[in-house]
């Protein structure tokens, strides 16, 4: 059964899309010729809308600055009406006459009504008692009978109520009522003492300015508002201040209308609005547009202009033309090298997640299927994994061979696949040893049911080369209850179930208990005794393994490799603790302890690079990049002579922090190398996606050479994929001379392993750097930025 989940060629995103099916001239019109002329059909619509904009908003511009200069006006005729008032309300003999019990008429023309009118255009002057009786009335220049006055129109109401202080309503910028300060968007031009309530009313059928003021003498102030004459000065709108409108400010047409007006004839009106919200008509004039003028002067240039860029942009769809038909060939060629670098990638990622016996998933494969069924392990529902070793497998190789060996590994892949059943998955692991991964179980007792029905399996006798051959299984469970578990610890329980029944007497199963698992109090005390190792500085050191070329003759590098000198447990490789220091965030502090003593040695041998492992939990701090720039830095040696091994794991995450700090150190001149290829999740588009420069094939593969046929498949695969990718490949792990010919021959660049050298203390290196000579490609110069 092979999981659906697994890779089987991926296309290349950098390809002309040519089709099969038409030649160059049907790819011109598709992708070049009609995509032009829809530019070019947009670009004319974009530009005679943008014109049509212009000058429609040009037109808006100037129907809104009319607008404001009618208002300004109108305002202005207000603050003056009010202005010219003052001059008789706040008079002594103008007061004193009016409180007079019969006023003398002829005075007052001469001296309020005849003057308002000659000096100030007033159209309508009346004089108003204490009572509120009408006592004097001139009305174009004529004295006309109070009386006619004394039923007071409806639009002056409001205005009286205000100036005698018993209505004042919403705040108006042109009037001064009792207990209300001018605002600050205040025009008012009359003096403090002056009390007048002033506005647009809809008076005698007509539009006009009103204003009604107390009349009180300059000498005295105690005079209360109720008992006060009013002084109230009318000015219609329709007259003189439409004639200034026209003469004066250019807004031709200018007139007060009862209605607006039908916006077809080219006029615009606007509502004239008292302070109290009341619309007393509209505003009607003929706006000045200049946006015909604009389009008018702005359209034959712009129409000469975009005619020369649509025949310059046919000239370049010509030329487009001439260029794709001319590379059609080439592109071709192109597409060919692509598929075959497909096929390639293809065989590679398939050997690399498949047993070349079994066509199962390997355990590359059977880690990934495992962490994505974790990932959707749905509530309620368990998940279990078994690892199975064969009982008495080592018999059938003694005594009927190898051969039968593998058709007996092939045989027990037959009945466990068929057994499994679907979206599960068999795998083998490596030797006689499978894994099962069950998902979406309800209940725990599905897991012994199977492994019951597995060792049935495994117990009745193979047929193997005319041989009956019986050999049982010992079986290791994990359950997984819920998600976010962690597939190593997984797959490390299981191993611990599995040798629990080869220790019971194999042909047997057992699930994982946490009696079982001694190792979680010796990861607590490992954490503790490597908290206290780091702060000391005497335990933790660096060993140095060398890194040649393919000759094996010349030495271009060096692996900086921690190491632990415990107190009790002896000497201690990576595998024993990186990976606590990984889950208790310990990490950061020895990568970067690491990395300095690499960059202080390297500061022995300038000629030298130095490559440093960077864990995947490095790259997850936002601070990487400044951190390791600022240790080399501070070495005061080149990025270049650095080199950052990362594992697969990192591309897995494709995530926007790692690719843009891989992409900051290599600008800085640091190189990239892709640790333990082949092992996790290579592939051509993460490659294209993590720029890297050199990729290092994993020991597991170099060991097999020699033993396995696949393995060298393998290995040139990875190599041919390095090359075509322009990276330099290693090969690490090399112990003996056969592995290191086969590699050379292979193309391999760089070699590393015990048949060379194994690592060596800082003091030793110098005696190995006196007898082998160094390589002129050493410190792989090439980028010369600083860090």
């Amino acid at each position: 059964m092979l999981p659906a989940f697994l890779p089987m060629g991926r296309v290349s995103m950098f390809h002309f899309p040519i089709s099969r099916r038409g030649g160059p001239s049907r790819r011109f019109i598709a992708f070049v010729a009609l995509p032009a002329v829809g530019f070019a059909a947009a670009l004319v619509l974009f530009g005679l809308w943008s014109l049509w904009i212009t000058a429609e908003r040009s037109d808006q511009a100037a129907r809104a600055r009319q607008i404001h200069e009618v208002r300004l006006a109108i305002g202005a005729t207000l603050d003056e009406l009010a202005q010219s008032q003052a001059g008789v309300a706040i008079w002594d003999p103008a007061v004193a006459e009016v409180d007079k019990q019969k006023p003398n008429l002829d005075w007052l023309d001469e001296n309020v009504g005849a003057w308002l009118n000659y000096v100030f255009n007033h159209e309508l002057d009346l004089i108003i008692d204490g009572r509120g009786r009408p006592v004097y009335a001139m009305e174009n220049g004529t004295r006309v009978r109070p009386e006619t006055f004394t039923r007071v129109d409806a639009g002056l109401r409001p205005l009286i109520a205000a100036a005698r202080g018993l209505d004042t309503g919403p705040a108006n910028p042109h009037e001064r009522l009792p207990n209300q300060r001018p605002g600050p968007d205040s025009t008012v031009r009359t003096s403090p003492r002056s009390v007048h309530a002033t506005d647009l009313i809809y008076f005698r059928g007509k539009v006009a300015v009103a204003s009604v003021m107390r009349m009180v003498p300059h000498t005295r102030s105690d005079i209360a508002g109720g008992s006060a004459p009013l002084l109230v000065s009318i000015r219609y709108l329709d007259t003189s201040l439409m004639h200034a409108l026209r003469r004066e400010r250019g807004i031709d047409g200018a007139r007060i209308t009862a209605a607006p007006v039908d916006g077809a004839s080219g006029e615009y009106s606007v509502p004239l609005l008292s302070s109290r919200g009341q619309r007393v008509g509209y505003f009607t004039w003929r706006p000045q547009m200049s946006g015909g003028a604009i389009l008018g002067s702005v359209l034959p240039t712009s129409g000469v202009a975009l005619g020369a860029l649509l025949v310059l942009l046919a000239a370049l769809v010509a030329n487009i033309g001439r260029l794709m038909s001319r590379d059609a060939r080439s592109i071709g060629v192109l597409n060919e090298a692509r598929l075959e670098l497909q096929a390639k990638e293809a065989q590679a990622q398939y050997l690399a997640n498949h047993d070349s016996l079994t066509a199962l998933p390997n355990r590359t494969a059977f880690n990934k299927f495992v962490e994505e069924a974790i990932a959707e392990l749905g509530a309620g529902r368990l998940l279990g994994v078994m690892l199975i070793d064969l009982d008495r497998f080592k018999n059938v190789n003694d005594t009927l061979g190898h051969l039968a060996g593998d058709r007996l590994i092939q045989a027990v892949a037959a009945r466990l696949v068929g057994r499994v059943g679907e979206n599960n998955v068999v795998a083998r692991l490596g030797g006689d040893e499978f894994a099962v991964c069950l998902k979406g179980l309800s209940h725990k007792q599905q897991l012994a049911d199977f492994a019951e029905v597995a060792l049935a399996e495994l117990r009745r006798p193979f047929d193997i080369m005319g041989s009956d051959v019986h050999v049982g299984g010992s079986i290791g469970i994990a359950v997984c209850p819920a998600p976010g578990a962690d597939k190593t610890e997984l797959l490390r329980k299981a191993d611990i179930a599995m040798y629990q029944a080869k220790e019971a007497g194999r042909d047997d199963y057992r699930f994982f208990s946490p009696e079982m698992d001694e190792s979680i109090a010796c990861r607590r005390v490992i954490e503790e005794e490597l908290r206290t190792a780091l702060r000391a500085g005497d335990e933790l050191f660096v060993a140095y393994q060398p890194k040649l070329d393919a000759s094996g003759s010349r030495i271009v590098g060096l692996e900086a490799l921690v190491r632990w000198r415990h107190p009790t447990r002896g000497e201690l490789a990576p595998d024993a603790f990186i990976q606590v220091a990984e889950d208790c965030g310990l990490i950061d502090s020895l990568g970067d302890w690491v990395l300095a003593e690499a960059c202080r040695v390297a500061g022995n041998w300038p000629g030298l690079s130095v490559a440093v492992n960077i864990s995947p939990v490095q790259f997850r701090s936002a601070n990487v990049v400044r951190s390791i720039k600022s240790i080399v830095r501070g070495a005061g040696i080149a990025p270049q002579q650095i080199e950052l091994e990362v594992t697969e794991s990192i591309l897995l995450e494709d995530n926007d922090l790692v690719k843009t700090a891989l992409a900051e150190l290599r600008s800085a001149g640091f190189r990239i190398a892709l640790d333990d290829f082949g092992t996790g999740y290579s592939s051509l588009n993460y490659l294209k996606k993590f720029k890297v420069d050199s990729i290092k094939i994993d020991k597991s593969f170099v060991k097999r050479l020699g033993q396995d046929p696949e393995a060298i498949a393998i290995v040139q695969a990875v190599i041919a994929l390095g090359h075509a990718m322009a990276l330099s490949v290693t090969a690490e792990g090399v112990e003996t001379e056969e592995q290191g010919c086969l590699l050379q021959i292979a193309g391999c660049n760089e070699l590393q392993g015990f048949l060379f050298s194994k690592a060596l203390l800082e003091s030793e290196l110098r005696a190995l750097l006196d007898h082998v000579p160094l390589s002129p490609l050493a410190g792989h110069a090439g980028r010369s930025t600083s860090a």
